[in-house]
């Protein structure tokens, strides 16, 4: 009776101890990896560099060079009202702009 109970302790045990050098592999692998991502995305935004400039344009609308985005806007004869028309689009909202200004920028690499 004795031997079937050593024998059925270490039975359970052997599965719990397999499962836990399996958690720990898994753990292993997964910093590993982290680690490898975590690398390839620091040296990438290291050589992220914000690129914009100004673009002007008469009338109520400017719309911004292709892959560009508009950060903001200027509107001249003193109307400080404007918005952003679809995704390249700066509107100047009053009435009779003579021109209108955007300041549009993209993120590139070095």
């Amino acid at each position: 009776m004795m031997k079937a109970a050593v024998f059925l302790l270490l039975a359970l045990r052997m599965p719990a101890h397999h499962t836990g050098a399996q958690c720990d592999i898994d753990n292993m692998v997964n910093l590993k990896v982290q680690a490898a991502v975590s690398s390839i995305v620091s040296a990438t935004l290291a050589k992220a560099k914000l690129l914009c400039q100004d673009v002007s344009a008469r009338g109520a609308l400017v719309s911004c060079p292709a892959g560009y985005k508009p950060m903001g806007c200027a509107c001249r004869m003193g109307c400080g009202s404007w918005d952003i028309r679809t995704d390249p689009t700066c509107h100047c909202q009053c009435s009779s702009i003579d021109w209108t200004a955007a300041r549009c920028c993209k993120i590139g690499l070095e």
